[in-house]
């Protein structure tokens, strides 16, 4: 397994059930990562950068609603949500990364999981997980807007952190094999959402109380650095 991932693949359309590995399984440390571990981590002492997508996320989408729940998240800001431009949206991923005073923990949605994908080449800083939902398939000519597959193609290298894909069957944005694919190549855990669309306000997820108790689960199997 390569290093510093979650691995698999998980068929559930209740979230709450999925499986982690443990901490100790879910984690390895790369030659160029010098860290000491302690415990598992808690969404308290994280920074929750949350990345939301084309339009960026509603009042009632679940990202907003996480972000007024978290203490410690705070949104990706992007100068124009309408009209993405990959370099600017990739620069600000960076850039918040870059910034952050404690452990990184990506929660991306949509184009958002393109831009931190992309962005990763930028990061100064380590991120302690990443939390990845309806990635689309920045790859399909047919997807519209056309200026989407400008965030394309994914590159194919395993991330260097633990991360989760989580896709539903029936997403207009992204096939579930396209999903299935680039998560297997990302070295992510992969959940199989069932057919619940995009994942968004649209689809009825604003509140979404399943994501929100599956990323706590995941939460709790990232190992947290001492101090």
């Amino acid at each position: 397994m390569k290093a510093g991932v979650f691995a698999g693949r998980v068929s559930t359309g209740t979230l709450v059930e999925v499986n982690f590995p443990p901490p100790a399984a879910a984690h390895r440390l790369t030659s160029a990562t010098s860290v000491r571990i302690c415990g598992a981590m808690r969404a308290a002492e994280a920074e929750i950068l949350i990345i939301p997508g084309y339009k960026g996320s509603p009042e009632d989408h679940w990202q907003s609603r996480w972000e007024r729940k978290l203490s410690t998240a705070r949104r990706v800001g992007q100068e124009e949500w309408t009209k993405p431009v990959v370099e600017d949206w990739t620069r600000s991923v960076a850039n918040a990364v870059n910034a952050a005073t404690r452990p990184v923990i990506l929660v991306a949605h949509s184009l958002g999981v393109a831009a931190a994908v992309q962005a990763v080449p930028k990061f100064e800083k380590p991120v302690a997980g990443a939390f990845f939902v309806a990635p689309p398939d920045v790859a399909d000519d047919t997807i519209r807007p056309k200026h989407l597959r400008t965030f394309g193609p994914y590159p194919r290298d395993p991330l260097p952190f633990p991360s989760v894909v989580v896709a539903s069957r029936n997403d207009m944005f992204s096939s579930f094999e396209a999903a299935e694919d680039i998560a297997g190549a990302w070295g992510s855990l992969f959940i199989d959402a069932g057919d619940i669309g995009h994942i968004n306000a649209d689809s009825g997820h604003g509140p979404w109380p399943e994501g929100l108790l599956t990323f706590g689960r995941f939460m709790s199997r990232l190992p947290r650095p001492a101090d």
